[in-house]
């Protein structure tokens, strides 16, 4: 049967707060409350919006970055911590799906995380970036294949993917395999200048008419006064402009209402699902435009961690040991050092 839902969608665009400590969650909290108010049932925010994007990383060189970086340290986002509890409060008040991008912070590294809350408040989602770009490899860990997964919400099959993770498309082809019905696209925005905006429309596009998906993309803002207190260098300035493109792309890959480029703002759409068997009726590049017995994608879906407690197995015989195999493995490893010693006495 075709679905007839219609799921009304909101893409922020706004400035984060770039001074306290909890500014741009209180107005992540006033642009959630705006976009309900306009009947919207999922809110997208940028990448790393709380407590804000490094820009600094990107216009100052790494030996200048120390007490951006500790005071970034400072104001980043546990997970759950108050910062999750606030929004998915508000999120089950709105009865909202939010996506929400954050600076992790866990024990002594930072992230760049994305998170899903569904309607309820809960955290169906918690992922971390694959791979930090260029200058954000100097302030973000890597993330692992656990992330890369689709959750049912409120609202639908929900995927996410940072900025450039776009850009690789194992990545992508691993949330389409799941049959994403809306996927969310973060990016910075105020970053580069118009050609990463070009990029960015590019990138989502694609996307949801190879996906057959809805993608809803959200880009931060800079305000002048925040570009000049960044750097005072205005050649450098000229790289914290632009590159904004929030925007909400339908399965046939155009743009349902028009994108955000400049200013802050929030688009509001209606994304009608049936389009997406419309779409997929043409080219499922996961179905019955696949040939998977000639290409497939491996995924190691474990979360990765830097200590494994526990048995392992035993590499020269390929099992765990057992205590009632002791003896016989004594023995056996008695008799190859017998045989050692005759050898070398043979030479």
């Amino acid at each position: 049967m075709s679905d007839k839902r219609m799921v009304r969608v909101a893409a922020v665009q706004i400035a984060p707060d770039l001074e306290t400590p909890t500014g741009t969650l209180d107005r992540v909290l006033a642009a959630m409350a705006d976009a309900a108010g306009k009947g919207a049932q999922l809110a997208v925010f940028p990448e790393t919006f709380v407590p804000w994007y490094p820009y600094f990383s990107f216009v100052h060189p790494p030996v200048l970055t120390g007490g951006e970086h500790i005071r970034l340290y400072e104001n980043a986002v546990t997970v759950p911590g108050p910062v999750t509890e606030a929004v998915a409060a508000a999120a089950r008040r709105h009865g909202m799906v939010v996506v929400l991008g954050v600076n992790e912070r866990d024990h002594g590294s930072l992230y760049n995380a994305q998170i899903v809350f569904d309607a309820d408040g809960s955290i169906l989602l918690k992922r971390r970036k694959l791979t930090p770009t260029f200058h954000e490899r100097m302030i973000w860990g890597q993330g692992d294949g656990a992330g890369l997964k689709v959750v049912d919400t409120a609202v639908g099959r929900v995927g996410a993917l940072a900025c450039w993770e776009h850009y690789n498309p194992l990545a992508r082809y691993a949330l389409m395999a799941q049959h994403e019905e809306i996927h969310i696209a973060q990016f910075p925005g105020s970053l580069v200048g118009p050609i990463f905006a070009d990029q960015i429309e590019v990138t989502i596009r694609h996307h949801a008419l190879e996906s057959g998906c809805f993608v809803v993309n959200s880009t931060g803002w800079l305000t002048e006064e925040q570009i000049a207190k960044i750097s005072p260098d205005e050649k450098l300035r000229k790289g914290l402009r632009g590159g904004c493109m929030t925007a909400i792309i339908s399965p046939e890959g155009s743009h349902i209402v028009p994108p955000l480029t400049e200013g802050e703002g929030i688009l509001i759409a209606d994304l009608d699902m049936s389009l997406i068997v419309k779409r997929k009726r043409m080219m499922d590049s996961v179905g019955h435009y696949a040939r998977p017995e000639l290409l497939s994608l491996n995924l190691d879906n474990r979360a990765t961690a830097p200590m494994q407690a526990g048995a392992f197995p035993d590499p020269a015989f390929g099992s765990v040991p057992d205590e009632t195999d002791n003896a016989d493995g004594d023995a056996d490893r008695a008799a190859d050092q017998r045989i050692a010693v005759l050898r070398s006495t043979a030479r």
